[in-house]
């Protein structure tokens, strides 16, 4: 274990069960979505890239915009 994971860990035990409870909750659901994103791409290397192409040449056509950073949706 890290010694960054390791002070995080000191810290959260010194909290009330009930938010130890929902940042445990947080973290496994973080991990559970990047297995999935991995497991996706690893069904289909070429998607990533597809889409990227396809991104790039939309922009390249002049059919995108940047976008506003401070635009709140």
């Amino acid at each position: 274990m890290t010694e960054l994971l390791e002070r995080a860990i000191a810290r959260l035990k010194t909290l009330p069960s009930s938010e130890q409870d929902a940042i445990a909750t947080m973290i496994l659901e973080e991990l559970e979505d990047e297995r999935r994103w991995d497991e996706s791409f690893a069904r289909s290397p070429n998607l990533l890239a597809k889409l990227a192409a396809e991104a790039m040449t939309e922009h390249i056509a002049g059919k995108t915009q940047e976008l506003d950073p401070e635009l709140s949706f």
